[in-house]
Formats: C-alpha cells, structure tokens, sequence
C-alpha cells in the first residue's frame, strides 16, 4: 500500500493527518474522516501547539489531547502527524478499533504482564482462533513456552524505551508448522494502563518464496560457474549483469571485467552481428522467448571467434523488461580478425576448397576466366597467402569457412546446405 492508498483509505475514519511547512505554521495538506473542514483542522492544530507548550509530552512517544469536547491520541513525525478519535468505549478502544477489527493485518493490545486486552480477527487467525479465545488469555495460553519469553521479554524492552520496534519473528501456527509475521511493536495507553501494541503481517509465504527464489539462484549459479558452460546473463538495455568463469577465459578476459560492458563490445562488426539486432529486439520486445544464433565474438587481445549461441528469455519481476541468457553451443577457431570480403569472393574459395579449377569456378559462377584469376590474387593479397592450398588454409583458419561442413561452405552461411 503507498501513501496515496493510505490516505484514500484514512478518509471515512476518525483520523486526522496533517503535513505542515518547516516554520510548522501553515498546513500544508490535511486529510481523514476526523475534522469537517481547514479551518477546524487549523484551529485543532493550533490547540495542539498550545498543549505541547504548556504540558513536556509523555515517555510513551504519543500525546493524548482533548479538543472541544472531543479526545484523541497524537503521534508526530518532524513535520507530519496522525491523530486517533479516543471514542471513549469500555476498552478504551474507540471507533478506530472497529475498523481495525476487520483490518486484514494482524493487530493486538496486551498489557505489561502478558494478558491480551484486545485482538482482531487477523490476529486471532494467525493462531487458528477467534478473537473471543484469546482476549482475557495470558500469552502462556496462546503462544509456545520460548516464544512466551521472547514476547515478555520484547514487551519489556519497548515499555522502558518508550519506542516502537520494527521487526520480523518467528511463531507456531495453529497447524504445527512455523511461520514469520514482520510489522510494528510499540507502546500504547489502553484503558489508562500503559500497554504494548502490535499490529503484523503474516509474510510465511513470502518468506518461503524467498528463500525458494535464493536456493534456485545459487543452484544456478553453481551450474553458471562449474558446468564449464560459457555463459551471460544480459539486460534489456545489452549490458553483461553475470559471466561464467569459461566464457572470461573464452573471451580472455577476468569476469568482473565483464559485468557492466555493452555486449556490442564484445562482437565484430559482421552481418552476424545486424542479425543478432533484429532477434534481440524480438526477445526483449515479448515476441520470441529463445532463439539460435551466431555470433563473432571479439576477445580482450582483439581476436575473433565464430559461435553458434543460444539465448532464452528470464524475467526479474511480473512487468519488467526481460534479462537474457546467452550460452555459447558452438565454437570455431579462434583467429585474427581477417578484412571483409564480399559475397563472390567468399564463393570463390568455398569452390577452390572443393578443388575446382579457375575454370570450374567461372562457370559456376557465370564468371570470365580473367574475373576469376583477378579475385583469386586479390584474396591472396588480403588474407597473405601465395598459393591455392595455402589460400585454402588460411580461410580455415580464418574462420571464413566452416570446419564441420562439407561440401565446403561459409562460416556464416545461414543455412546447413548454403554454401555462403
């Protein structure tokens, strides 16, 4: 619940809230179901000024005031405050307490020997009761014999302290079975008594979730770290949010190194990479939920590497944008970065892999012997190999043909039996 939902919902009650400025002065928003109008919240707030200056407020934290004819509990905050209607009932609980009764948070009122003056149905639930069984009850009747100390002892601190704790404890449900409630302990006047107050909420379930959420991370990350798998966990925005140990040594480079690069930094500028564009929209976008790929990947000593990779979509949170896996399946050569070549020259040594001759090449290629003889001495020259078998090899190594496939074909060939 925000603080807008909070004030909506205080609007019908017998509470008043303000904000004032920093002279504390002039109101700056006022809200509730206590007071009519501004001009009776103006004057019980300067009645409430006039009473702290003639009386020092109380250990308890709170200030119990009365305004024409009326009473109310007052808790402030700097420049802030709330005020409670005192209804005047045989509890000394008021109107607020019908509201709080049926309130979906757990709330109490015990007095400083550990006897339940008040409970709601919230809390009476929690213990699989209902509220008549336990208001009257010492806490020995309700709770376990350790957590009756731990309570007693808690009651003890907050009344000699005079402030609210904010906590998480552990207690026996009804069926056996341990829970956690977190919320406010804080000290209260009830009845004239000084007393303490609680008012918790059930969080079992998400306390389980939790912790189910942090056992599944840490198996993934022992699988992220020993499965020898090259793996990164990537953000929407394309930054490295995890590295696996085998995918910094695959890249040479140390994983915090990794964690917060742009992972545009880490491929060559290939048709490779303007694909891996268009499918990573896709995936971050909602459309797709996993894809296959390949990439060039570029190591820190400026190397290349061509991978297949495999990357899957995974959600932080309902409604946020999709983090993404990307795990490397496949791995090529790893090689100097190599100049471009187009289209036909990279047809033109998938068939002198093969071992066709010029001739057979310009045919296939509807190419003049010449044109066939100039592109051959211009890939010698660009990749610095002075003969056919070592053209060949160096393409090989190079990464520009793939090693798995024969009839020979490029590395980047989109389909198992293109040749390019």
């Amino acid at each position: 619940m925000d603080e807008v939902d909070l004030k909506t919902l205080l609007a019908p009650l017998p509470v008043l809230w303000w904000e004032v400025d920093g002279t504390r002065e002039e109101v700056v928003a006022s809200g509730g179901g206590a007071l009519a109008d501004d001009h009776t919240v103006r004057r019980f707030l300067h009645a409430l000024r006039e009473d702290r200056e003639s009386t020092p407020a109380p250990a308890e934290g709170f200030d119990r005031v009365g305004f024409e004819g009326r009473a109310f509990d007052i808790n402030r905050c700097g420049d802030r405050g709330v005020a409670v209607e005192i209804g005047g009932g045989p509890d000394g609980a008021g109107p607020y307490a019908s509201f709080a009764e049926l309130a979906p948070a757990a709330a109490f009122v015990r007095d400083a020997g550990g006897r339940y003056l008040w409970a709601n149905h919230a809390y009476a639930h929690l213990y699989g009761t209902t509220r008549d069984a336990v208001i009257g009850r010492h806490l020995t009747e309700v709770d376990e014999p350790d957590d009756v100390s731990r309570f007693l002892a808690l009651d003890e601190e907050i009344l000699s302290a005079g402030a609210s704790v904010r906590h998480t404890l552990a207690y026996r449900r009804a069926d056996g079975t341990a829970g956690q409630a977190a919320g406010h302990r804080f000290p209260v006047r009830w009845g004239g008594r000084r007393c303490v107050a609680g008012i918790y909420v059930d969080v079992t379930d998400h306390a389980r979730a939790l912790d189910q959420r942090h056992r599944v991370e840490e198996d993934l990350r022992a699988l992220r770290d020993h499965s020898g798998l090259p793996c990164l966990r990537l953000s929407a925005d394309g930054l490295v949010g995890e590295a696996s140990s085998t995918v910094a040594e695959l890249l040479r480079l140390r994983p915090t190194d990794l964690v917060g690069l742009p992972v545009d930094t880490l491929l060559a500028q290939t048709p490779e990479r303007t694909a891996l564009h268009r499918i990573w929209g896709d995936l971050v976008g909602g459309r797709r939920r996993s894809a296959r790929t390949c990439a060039v990947l570029v190591d820190g000593e400026h190397w290349q590497r061509r991978a297949r990779v495999h990357l899957s979509t995974v959600r932080r949170t309902a409604g946020s944008a999709p983090g993404v896996w990307a795990v490397v399946t496949h791995l090529g050569l790893r090689h100097e970065a190599h100049p471009p070549l187009t289209a036909a020259q990279v047809r033109i040594l998938t068939l002198l892999a093969a071992g066709r001759s010029n001739a057979d090449i310009g045919k296939v290629l509807h190419l003049s012997r010449q044109t066939v003889d100039y592109h051959l001495s211009r890939l010698r020259d660009l990749l610095g190999a002075a003969t056919r078998p070592a053209l060949v090899a160096r393409a090989y190594v190079l990464g520009i043909l793939s090693p798995q496939a024969w009839p020979p074909r490029s590395a980047s060939a989109p389909h198992p039996l293109s040749p390019a």
